[in-house]
């Protein structure tokens, strides 16, 4: 079904006005005393020595946040393993635990964890990945996605979202608006590194062993958070440091980012770009997000919401369901604001076709990988942190994209500084509306016999071999497979807004253990075309750069690239754990 021109102009307009079993002791060294379920996670990963699991502790929010759900009194991760390495946590050799970024769950860092996990059995250690959800996502609703997942059919996932269908009993009760996130408000920085120590202290009671085997650390924004944890005094008390966070682990990793307490640093450059400083003191910011005048969770009319990242979900789901189909997902989604707006953002060559409205997505032949492509590849989507290296389209006339931002920004004199926002690629689109069929030429098919090299205005090619390392499908797995998901719906603002307001003493009395971010070894592994390219003063420790990749290609890269060598971010982080 067409989109009416009436919803087209009225986006033209306001776009330019403005059942679980409970896994016994002996599994798994709990408390206890902590509630704990443990259930397996299926997964058409390839890598099939991995074992996935979803994990649940129930860690009761304090009486100060004030009511919320009975589910969000619950902290999960999602842990991988080798199978043919301990059941048992105690007995595995490290555990590297990560925070994820901005808008981001456990779900991204599936490939990472598994390429990891992989690389360190191979020379006899066995590891254990911990990718830790923040306690916001509790408020997502899963059931159509996990729906469509099981019946490989992402049409079920669309009908629960927009069309009342029942599943499981249950019908959606829609996305949650900033008046049902009151208690979002008052959950930041302390809880969430909190939620990190509890978590760990439950699933490992014996503080030693925490201190042997836990590998600290996280992508983007998540290295941030892991600089806070490495401050933190938990207990109250400066004078001892068996609480600190930096004596909860042997070591660091960053992903992308950077083991800080700055936003300044590339750990924190796409959170301070989505929430600005509120530019007043905690007690006011705080006063702002009780009262709701402060959005509790980060989300914009287009683009960045709860509902767009839903459907990346969807996307995904499609693409790994049938990836070579014909996709009908944005016709069969309904017409409103947002899905205009977003679709029309991505799919646009220029300002006059976004006015116009003409051509539409809807009049291009377009795979279902290829409209996952033109969401996330780094040749589309706009912006910098939501970017991967998946290949690029295929078959029909492909022509330079300049909408929203001019296709080479980053060479344009006066606006190289927004690379770090909009990315360094070339951005490129389809333009054959109603012609012939485009499909996606994987990553591993840039460079090969029948690859036609699409070029650019310039005459130069979008791309090459060296610039592409993630598989699409493992993009589409990420997104769509995982009881936590890759996006993040509701990310707490407060989280960024504490971050500005470190020196404030309300969060200052906790910081107090300043070595602590240098108390244990770090590697950093940064995406050479990433947030900061490897740019910059150098971090402390070791450093790697992944040649070619994006911000997300550090979770999603191949195992082996195209140049025929092993990933070097996981390579690197199995050798950092032995």
């Amino acid at each position: 079904m067409r989109r009416s021109s009436a919803v087209c102009r009225g986006i033209v307009v306001a776009g330019l006005l403005a059942s679980a079993a409970v896994v016994p002791q002996s599994a798994a060294a709990v408390r206890a005393d902590v509630p704990r379920v443990e259930e397996p996670v299926a997964s058409s990963s390839p890598t099939t020595s991995v074992a996935e699991s979803v994990v649940r502790v129930k860690l009761p929010l304090p009486a100060s946040a004030g009511p919320h759900p009975a589910e969000c009194d619950w902290v999960s991760y999602l842990r991988y393993r080798h199978r043919d390495g301990p059941a048992d946590s105690r007995d595995a050799d490290k555990i590297l635990i990560a925070q994820p970024g901005i808008l981001e769950g456990a779900g991204a860092f599936d490939g990472v964890a598994r390429n990891t996990i992989e690389r360190s059995a191979e020379h006899g250690r066995y590891v254990e990945f911990w990718a830790l959800d923040r306690r916001s996502n509790c408020l997502e609703d899963h059931t159509g996605t996990r729906a469509g997942q099981r019946q490989n059919d992402w049409r079920l996932a669309v009908d629960y979202y927009y069309r009342n269908r029942e599943i499981d009993g249950r019908t959606f009760d829609g996305y949650l608006g900033n008046d049902q996130l009151g208690w979002l408000g008052r959950v930041g920085l302390r809880q969430t590194v909190k939620d990190q120590y509890d978590l760990m202290a439950a699933e490992l009671p014996d503080p030693a062993l925490r201190k042997e085997k836990a590998l600290c650390g996280g992508h983007s924004l998540g290295g941030v958070l892991t600089g806070f944890f490495a401050v933190w005094d938990f207990d109250g008390n400066p004078g001892t440091t068996g609480d600190a966070g930096f004596n909860q682990c042997s070591g660091y990793f960053a992903l992308d980012s950077s083991i800080s307490t700055s936003l300044e640093d590339i750990g924190g450059q796409e959170a301070s770009a989505m929430v600005p400083d509120p530019g007043v003191g905690y007690a006011a910011t705080q006063a702002g997000l009780n009262g709701g005048v402060i959005p509790r969770s980060i989300s914009l009319p287009a683009l960045i919401n709860a509902e767009t990242m839903n459907v990346l979900g969807i996307a995904g789901l499609a693409a790994n369901a049938d990836p070579g189909g014909r996709s009908e997902l944005v016709s069969y989604l309904p017409s409103n604001f947002n899905l205009e707006t977003t679709t029309r953002l991505l799919f646009s060559k220029d300002l006059a076709t976004f006015l116009t409205c003409t051509p539409s997505v809807q009049d291009f032949r377009l795979t279902n990988e290829a409209v996952l492509g033109g969401l996330l590849d780094d040749h589309s989507q706009p912006l910098a942190f939501l970017q991967t290296s998946v290949g690029f389209f295929d078959g029909g006339r492909i022509v330079d994209k300049d909408f929203p931002a001019p296709h080479d920004l980053g060479r344009i004199p006066g606006l190289e500084g927004l690379a770090g926002q909009f990315g360094t690629e070339p951005k490129a689109i389809p333009d054959e509306p109603n012609g012939p069929r485009y499909t996606w030429r994987n990553f591993d098919r840039i460079g090969a016999p029948d690859d036609p090299v699409y070029k650019t205005r310039n005459g130069e090619p979008f791309t090459d071999a060296g610039k592409e390392v993630t598989d699409i499908q493992q993009l589409a797995r990420s997104l769509s497979e995982h009881p936590l998901d890759f996006t993040e719906q509701y990310f707490p603002t407060k989280l960024v807004t504490d971050i500005y307001q470190a020196d404030s003493p309300a969060i200052a009395k906790h910081t107090v253990h300043r070595h602590g971010l240098t108390a244990n070894p770090r590697i950093t592994l940064l995406a050479g075309d990433g947030l900061s390219g490897g740019d910059g003063e150098r971090p402390p420790g070791r450093l790697v750069i992944a040649p070619g990749y994006q911000h997300l290609d550090v979770l999603t890269a191949s195992p082996t690239q195209n140049n025929g060598k092993r990933e070097p971010v996981s390579t690197n982080l199995a050798d950092f754990a032995r």
